[in-house]
């Protein structure tokens, strides 16, 4: 019985302590009013998005789980600094394959070894070519 008695006790000096932290401790005892759980993007603005970057995003959780609006802005500037990056390399490609082109069998590469830049032979026939025969053709 005494155990019980203390017991009983000690529950209502918890039960008071507990309801005095929370209401009686006027305005320094309130709890502070907790903003609502936002998305702070820690996807840098002055600059393209790295790997790390992209790790690095987590998303706050809400009751039924993510904000979706915070995950559709975040997806879609995800989506739209690849697409950049996509027709950027696309455009180097491009323009590199012209370079290679003009490198390699460009119009002045091979200049002065057409047939009108042949000197004449003597009695003003021209000069004979390398072209050979294709097998008695």
């Amino acid at each position: 019985m005494v155990m019980f008695l203390f017991l009983v006790i000690a529950l209502v000096v918890v039960v008071g302590a507990v309801t005095l932290a929370v209401l009686g401790g006027g305005e320094r005892g309130a709890l502070p009013d907790v903003p609502p759980e936002r998305l702070i993007d820690p996807l840098p603005p002055d600059r393209p998005l790295r790997r790390a970057d992209v790790e690095a995003v987590r998303f706050p959780m809400t009751v039924r789980g993510y904000r979706m609006l915070d995950v559709d802005e975040a997806l879609d500037r995800i989506a739209a600094e690849l697409a950049e990056r996509d027709a950027r390399i696309a455009e180097l490609e491009a323009a590199l394959a012209g370079a290679q082109a003009t490198a390699v069998g460009g119009p002045g590469l091979l200049k002065g070894y057409g047939p009108q830049d042949r000197a004449p032979g003597p009695h003003g026939a021209p000069a004979p070519t390398d072209e050979r025969p294709e097998d008695g053709k």
